[in-house]
């Protein structure tokens, strides 16, 4: 994973095993890396629990699977807080795995800031599951 600001911020991006010529060719918004990390490799089940509001209020949905169209699926754009209860997620602003990308790891996220986003739209999301 890759962050264009220091201490693992600001935009991020999720880079499988690869050449990466260009920032374009990762979608990148810039040229910047300021910051990486590693993501372990997870063997075990995957499972999310999405709220509608922050502190895990609201309308809950939990998902073990890949979710193209958050709204399609949960019926609301927003995700306000989310429990990572197994496995890694990237979650993504636009539906169809586009846009602004955020990395979730096992934990709580009781608002959307505790994940690095700029406001609840959540359109997408889908488990790290290849590393290649």
């Amino acid at each position: 994973m890759v962050y264009e600001r220091p201490n693992y911020m600001g935009y991020q991006y999720f880079l499988r095993r690869g050449e990466y010529p260009d920032y374009q060719r990762w979608m990148g918004f810039n040229d910047c890396v300021r910051s990486c990390r590693i993501i372990p490799q997870h063997r075990g089940s995957y499972r999310i629990r999405v709220y509608e509001r922050e502190n895990f209020g609201g309308q809950m949905m939990e998902f073990m699977d890949d979710c193209e169209s958050v709204q399609d699926r949960f019926r609301y754009q927003d995700i306000h807080s989310c429990n990572v209860m197994d496995g890694y997620w990237i979650m993504y602003e636009q539906p169809n795995y586009r846009g602004r990308q955020y990395f979730l790891r096992p934990g709580e996220y009781r608002r959307y800031t505790d994940w690095g986003g700029m406001n609840p739209r959540i359109g997408s999301f889908r488990r790290i599951t290849d590393f290649c």
